[in-house]
């Protein structure tokens, strides 16, 4: 599938422009994630720019520094959201799973489709493939410690952080489609779920609230 041109990109363009760097990296991600790794390519790329190939190259030394910038930019933004969201202040372990929970709802925090995408990457790729289960190592740590900060001990923490996390990727990797109302109706289980107690009413105002999310409106 080709990958749709981005109309603000053509927007900064002037005279003698050769693109940005983040250009091409937002370039190379929407051809990843609608198209595959093999479609991230440096003449390809520059056609869909529309501008020419060598101009990659006062951003980038080869395609592999394009690649790994890719894959840094992933694991800073997509994994950086978890050790956000477990760190932010919660007053309980439920309030604290609804903070980790809300990273999965809003995209501007974690991607999906480019996590589905990078996972998809790592299958052709064994160092993405190592890279992948650092991120992944680090994202499940990062739950971990949140529970033990709720006074659960390692190898429970370790467990319910698993159960978690391996949900979510779930959702994820089986690209299952839920509406927003089915997913916020099962939230409460959810969290149960994952830590022993449910949210109270307050939390789940809260929780909506950050979403945008109209009980109302189901």
């Amino acid at each position: 599938m080709k990958a749709q041109a981005n109309p603000k990109i053509f927007d900064e363009k002037t005279t003698g422009w050769r693109g940005s760097r983040d250009i091409w990296i937002s370039a190379a991600r929407q051809a990843l994630i609608q198209s595959g790794i093999d479609a991230v390519k440096i003449q390809p790329l520059a056609n869909e720019l529309q501008i020419s190939r060598t101009s990659f190259y006062w951003f980038f030394k080869d395609r592999k520094a394009l690649l790994d910038a890719l894959l840094q930019e992933w694991d800073t933004k997509n994994t950086g959201a978890f050790a956000q969201a477990c760190g932010a202040y919660a007053e309980t372990i439920s309030e604290a799973i609804l903070n980790l929970i809300t990273v999965f709802h809003d995209e501007t925090l974690f991607e999906p489709q480019l996590d589905f995408a990078i996972r998809g990457w790592a299958h052709k790729s064994d160092e993405t493939a190592a890279h992948v289960h650092a991120a992944d190592d680090a994202r499940i740590d990062a739950i971990r410690d949140m529970f033990i900060r709720f006074g659960f001990n390692t190898e429970e923490a370790e467990v319910r952080a698993r159960t978690v996390y391996l949900t979510q990727i779930g959702y994820i990797s089986m690209q299952v489609r839920e509406s927003l109302a089915t997913r916020m109706s099962r939230t409460p289980g959810y969290v149960k779920t994952f830590c022993g107690i449910a949210p109270t009413k307050g939390e789940l105002a809260r929780f909506h609230a950050r979403l945008g999310f109209d009980v109302g409106q189901r």
